[in-house]
């Protein structure tokens, strides 16, 4: 037993050391904060679509909160832009993300709107206590993407993202990314002909190419596509072989088998569901409920959808028109409404962050359904 101890510690020793070793301490340049995802030790992936980066930032955030228990701030909007000096209405939270290390809830967040908004990365504790997380001098990496959609003007008017994404393509550089077996996954917009991309980024950042473009067959629209970015995706094994279960506006839900996204090649993905036009698909988990496995998904205008994982492997692929809903079967989760962001807090618990009836927006812990 104490050999074992005293291995798994070496382990993350290493793991450690190979960390700090990686980062420099400094002021990460960033130009806008987006899609958040943690990696080890607390360490914080920010998607830059403005600045065509991904940041690793080592946040120190390592201990377990101990005030633990559920979190609940009503108007996390409004009090989070009180902190910033500014108005609700004049910020926006663009992705929320949970690290496991502390427990504690991290945001990305434009102060303004429009390019030339402010990126600022926030943090609340299992107490509610908000705090903007300083960009100074702290240990961090960078890796620049390439052959991105190019920056609006700088005069350019800020363009107000709908329910369909919007904004300028460059905004669409990195919709989501995630840690996943030592590697960062990036999904986004190229400005090549096959624009919608997956890259795969090994960390610590060392050679980063130019991804996989990839096509998937949007059943709703009866067509295939290459140039709709992949909106939230989410690491799932299928048969113990690694996967990215991804979902598209409108609401595709396909799956990449990690093998196959080779650098500079064009991957046609398998279509598995068809979750209802005229949707957005926003934020996705995985998790466990009564011995089966689940993607929990939350949608703009279709809810939050618990999609079984049942026989994904076999699944069939869809590649004609569906009117409705088609494929992996799902069940809408009537007791959760108007969630915007969404991560897993425990095995048995999410954070969210909800829109209410008169506009404001809640952060909360709420049981896995």
């Amino acid at each position: 037993m104490f050999k074992a101890r005293f291995t798994l510690a070496a382990v993350l020793c290493a793991a450690i050391s190979a960390q700090a070793a990686d980062l420099t301490k400094g002021n990460p340049d960033l130009q806008s904060a987006g899609p958040l995802a943690f990696g080890p030790n607390g360490l914080l992936f920010v998607g830059d679509a403005q600045g065509g980066a991904i940041f690793a930032i080592d946040t120190a955030d390592t201990t377990a909160d101990s005030a633990g228990g559920a979190i609940k701030v009503e108007g996390i909007d409004a009090k989070v832009a009180a902190l910033l000096g500014t108005e609700a209405r004049d910020m926006a939270i663009n992705d929320m993300a949970v690290n496991p290390a502390s427990g504690k809830v991290y945001l990305s967040i434009s102060r303004g709107r429009g390019p030339t908004a402010t990126p600022v990365i926030a943090r609340v504790d299992r107490a509610g206590k908000i705090e903007v997380v300083s960009m100074e001098g702290v240990p961090f990496a960078k890796a620049a993407l390439s052959d991105l959609p190019a920056p609006p003007a700088a005069n350019a008017p800020a363009v107000k993202k709908g329910m369909f994404g919007g904004g300028s393509a460059r905004s669409q550089a990195i919709t989501d990314l995630a840690y996943v077996d030592g590697r960062v996954y990036v999904a986004g917009l190229s400005n090549e002909k096959f624009a919608s991309r997956l890259v795969s980024i090994p960390y610590p950042f060392a050679s980063i190419d130019n991804g996989t473009s990839v096509e998937i067959y949007h059943g709703a629209h009866g067509a295939y596509e290459t140039r709709s970015p992949i909106r939230t995706f989410a690491a799932y094994k299928v048969n113990g072989e690694p996967y990215l279960m991804a979902a598209y506006t409108c609401t595709p839900l396909v799956k990449f088998p990690l093998a196959a996204l080779k650098p500079g090649q064009h991957y046609k993905a398998t279509t598995i569901a068809e979750l209802g036009n005229r949707n957005q698909p926003l934020d996705m988990v995985v998790y466990q409920k009564g011995g089966k496995d689940f993607l929990l998904l939350a949608n703009s205008s279709r809810g939050v959808m618990k999609i079984s994982t049942d026989n994904l492997a076999d699944a069939p692929s869809i590649s004609d028109r569906v009117r409705d809903t088609a494929g992996q079967p799902y069940e809408k989760v009537e007791s959760l409404k108007g969630v915007e962001q969404l991560d897993l807090l425990d095995k048995d618990h999410a954070v969210v962050i909800t829109r209410q009836p008169n506009g404001s927006m809640n952060l909360e812990t709420v049981t896995l359904p």
